[in-house]
């Protein structure tokens, strides 16, 4: 190791407080930031990196208090190397969660989704250039642009559409923003056409709540919901516990079937929620499915 990149290194990591240390050391950070320092690292690699630890770990409060240093640090990843798609679409990745699952403050949510938005969007461009030109059409010509679009284009659309369907749940008040919706569910629908299992069955979960969520003279339509909701499920093997949740909320409620709207809530919070790839959002699932079910009575 280069004496001053060792000094540094050890310089950056004292000023982070110990519980932020301890959200680094899954992906072995010390030797990251030493690479990083010599010059040698593979950015896109190492967002990733960032982003499939924290999406790992068990403790939410860590992640909350923690995950900003990731933030800053991709930030500062993107800076350098800005037409990087894959720090792009990790950056978009890490923003989105964080902006969906810790933010309170509507503000802060708002401005760290159009963030999210904003790398993807960056990214597909990049990959996608004809493509990129057809966001702002009108929605059949938009539709029309993603029949060209092959699997190749998967992981930037999927990036894409997960953040756009994020920076419109974070500004719910602008009508302006839910006019888009018809593109985003056109989006996950052409993911789910080219690979019906990618990421899971992921793309299903944002399909079953836009069919469950809107009201049938905006498109909605439950029984559609409920089955994307089964196919995240199945595509998952059970692993995904936010599938459950979010179909209790969405689904159960939507037509007031009480005895589903428990049943699915008791199995997300009996179930381990370690998974690869599942962790943090399982563990954040049975928190929310804690809530839903001390207001069953209540609600229904």
């Amino acid at each position: 190791m280069r004496p001053l990149a060792r000094y540094y290194t050890v310089i950056f990591m004292s000023v982070l407080p110990m519980h932020v240390q301890a959200l680094f050391k899954p992906i072995g950070f010390i030797a990251v930031c030493t690479t990083i320092l010599a010059g040698c690292i593979n950015t896109g690699q190492l967002a990733d990196g960032f982003a499939n630890s924290m999406l790992a770990q068990r403790d939410p409060v860590l992640v909350r208090d923690g995950a900003p240093a990731y933030l800053l640090l991709i930030d500062g990843l993107i800076h350098n190397d800005p037409q990087n798609s894959d720090t792009l679409l990790a950056g978009s990745r890490l923003y989105g969660a964080y902006a969906g699952s810790f933010v309170d403050d509507p503000l802060r949510a708002q401005i760290m989704a159009h963030k999210a938005r904003d790398y993807a969007q960056r990214a597909l461009c990049i990959e996608q250039k004809e493509f990129c030109k057809s966001l702002n059409a009108p929605l059949p010509e938009y539709q029309m642009a993603l029949t060209l679009l092959n699997k190749k284009s998967l992981p930037s659309l999927y990036a894409h559409a997960t953040a756009w369907a994020g920076w419109i749940q974070a500004n719910t008040g602008d009508w302006q923003a839910l006019i888009d919706l018809p593109k985003v569910e056109a989006s996950f629908q052409r993911i789910v056409e080219l690979d019906d299992e990618y990421d899971h069955g992921q793309p299903y979960l944002y399909l079953g709540v836009l069919a469950s969520a809107r009201p049938a003279m905006l498109g909605g339509n439950p029984e559609q919901g409920r089955i994307y909701f089964e196919k995240v499920i199945t595509l998952s093997q059970n692993r995904n516990l936010m599938a459950k949740t979010l179909y209790a909320k969405f689904y159960a409620r939507g037509v007031f079937d009480q005895a589903l709207h428990d049943r699915l809530l008791n199995e997300v919070i009996a179930a381990n929620p370690e998974a690869p790839g599942f962790t943090l959002m399982n563990v954040l699932a049975q928190q929310q499915a804690k809530v839903l079910l001390d207001e069953s009575a209540n609600y229904f």
